[in-house]
């Protein structure tokens, strides 16, 4: 009788845990989840996959699992097992989001803290070959037929990756707005070289604007197939 009571004083505990606890899982928090649809292949992309991992962590409210802040607690047997599934369940979701070859490295570990902290420690690297491809896709990429929006958004992730890669120091002073409208001259003239040749006239249109648009405007007078 006193095991048939533990057993049920154990369900009733777990099943007692809300969605603001970390321990708790979501009948849908299985280990064949994949919270991401990008899988980690190296250096190349582990700044992109990182981001779309902590986010999708952060739904679940289990970034502790990988940041550390979310400790076993070793003097509570019930939670102590819950702890474990759901570090067993944390370490699928980033297994199931790398690919092969990263998979054969890191199916035997036992930690998910463990394996985040490896996969950071050996990709999260910015070397010049990094650098180099991105502003070379950067540089050379191109409408080709695509819809203007299709296009446009193509360059603005580029965009996204190479200021998240590239990380110039902040300051509050006037170089900071001139480096920043610099910044967007550049973009804007990316985006109106890239374009297809059928817009050749409205492109005329805004480079002899003054002043010239942001990109975003530039866009949507493009999108809307008028000059205002």
């Amino acid at each position: 009788m006193s095991g048939d009571d533990s057993s049920g004083s154990k369900i009733t505990r777990v099943s007692g845990l809300d969605f603001g606890d970390p321990l708790y899982l979501h009948p849908s928090d299985t280990s064949t989840t994949a919270l991401v649809s990008l899988n980690l292949k190296g250096t190349e992309n582990y700044s992109v996959w990182s981001r779309s991992m902590i986010l999708a962590l952060q739904t679940k409210n289990k970034v502790g699992f990988v940041d550390g802040t979310c400790v076993k607690n070793t003097s509570d047997l019930v939670l102590m097992s819950q702890w474990d599934r759901c570090n067993s369940v944390m370490l699928s979701w980033i297994l199931n989001s790398i690919s092969e070859d990263l998979f054969v490295g890191q199916v035997f570990s036992t930690s998910a803290k463990f394996v985040w902290d490896e996969l950071q420690e050996t990709y999260d690297k910015i070397d010049g070959s990094i650098t180099y491809n991105l502003h070379h896709k950067l540089n050379t990429i191109t409408q080709s037929g695509s819809t203007v929006s299709d296009y446009y958004h193509k360059l603005n992730s580029l965009w996204k990756q190479f200021d998240a890669l590239v990380k110039l120091p902040t300051c509050v002073c006037d170089a900071n707005k001139e480096f920043k409208s610099h910044n967007d001259l550049i973009k804007l003239m990316q985006f109106l070289m890239g374009l297809d040749d059928s817009y050749s006239t409205i492109r005329s249109h805004i480079l002899t604007s003054d002043p010239l648009p942001s990109v975003k405007s530039a866009f949507a007078t493009i999108f809307k197939g008028r000059i205002s």
